[in-house]
């Protein structure tokens, strides 16, 4: 999955926030209109020398292409794996810990898992939100979300399927990079904890984490090298050196700012392979070109190839 600088696409967005995306660019929130767009995404010529798989969520993984194809089939027929978001969105956290979350999903997932591999998927993914700022994340919070991953994990592992493993530190807010690295360290080293204690094998995962950066409302901005540095130490000082790969989320940057925070980390490098799982910096621009036009099917798999090809190393 994350070998050869290859990546991970993700379109699974719910239909509810693929449906405010598509009212976004003027296209109706329907659910044949974004059954054509994910098949934009993944009916490309050429993707699978740059991408290994697309996550999906559950209402595509369940519909099929125009030729009548499952999109499974599709993605294997093109030399995709194809995974499937398991959890199924996030709660208020009871208690003082006010507006920190946790992510939901657990109830019947082993019953998920095995009707999602009979529908062809290989891979699958959770995501924990946590959030930064004074007293946050919590040790509630993290404890939580980090007991909850690791639940996941090893369900999708006895089930047949790779898990990918999201905690993700948001970037909202001001504040410096030291700030991100400090609660970055202490998402990963509390899930490091918790993976180990539940049997996970992380020779059997991909992290989806946070990259180290300052917040979106910083005024001091850090460069790629800056990031690039935070980002891998924070990771060796956490991480065991057995886990499959890293896949880093693009959280909210800019498709050239992303492209090129992980173009130096790789520069820096670590014990595992280092690529990338977005999904607004690889398809905002795609959906945007299409607009609902089945005449700019092709307008927008360029835009898609464009932002995809950003992030793989030259051979």
């Amino acid at each position: 999955m994350v070998s050869g600088g290859r990546g991970i696409l993700a379109a699974d967005e719910s239909p509810r926030t693929m449906s405010r995306r598509l009212e976004g660019v003027g296209v109706e929130p329907t659910e044949e209109h974004r059954r054509a767009y994910r098949e934009l995404l993944v009916a490309g010529e050429g993707l699978a020398g740059r991408i290994s798989g697309v996550i999906l969520c559950d209402e595509t993984l369940r519909q099929q292409l125009a030729d009548g194809r499952p999109f499974p089939r599709a993605l294997a027929d093109a030399g995709l794996q194809t995974g499937i978001k398991v959890d199924t969105g996030t709660v208020a956290l009871d208690g003082p810990d006010d507006g920190e979350t946790l992510t939901e999903g657990l109830d019947g997932l082993a019953e998920r898992v095995a009707e999602y591999v009979a529908l062809g998927a290989t891979f699958a993914k959770w995501r924990a939100v946590l959030h930064l700022g004074a007293g946050r994340p919590s040790v509630r919070a993290l404890d939580a979300n980090a007991e909850a991953l690791a639940r996941y994990a090893r369900v999708c592992q006895d089930g047949g399927l790779v898990p990918i493993v999201e905690p993700e530190v948001l970037s909202a807010g001001g504040h410096r990079l030291e700030v991100c690295a400090a609660g970055t360290a202490r998402t990963l080293a509390t899930l490091g904890r918790a993976l180990e204690a539940a049997g996970v094998d992380p020779a059997a995962m991909v992290l989806k984490p946070n990259m180290v950066t300052s917040g979106e409302g910083s005024r001091q901005p850090a460069d790629p090298y800056e990031v690039a540095r935070a980002t891998v130490d924070t990771l060796r000082a956490t991480m065991r050196p057995e886990l499959a790969g890293v896949a880093f989320l693009s959280g909210g940057q800019s498709s050239e700012t992303a492209a090129a925070n992980l173009a130096a980390i790789r520069r820096r490098g670590g014990p595992w392979p280092l690529t990338f799982s977005f999904g607004r910096a690889l398809v905002s621009s795609a959906l945007a070109a299409w607009a609902g036009d089945p005449a700019r099917v092709d307008a927008g798999r360029s835009a898609l190839r464009r932002e995809i090809d950003r992030n793989v190393p030259a051979a």
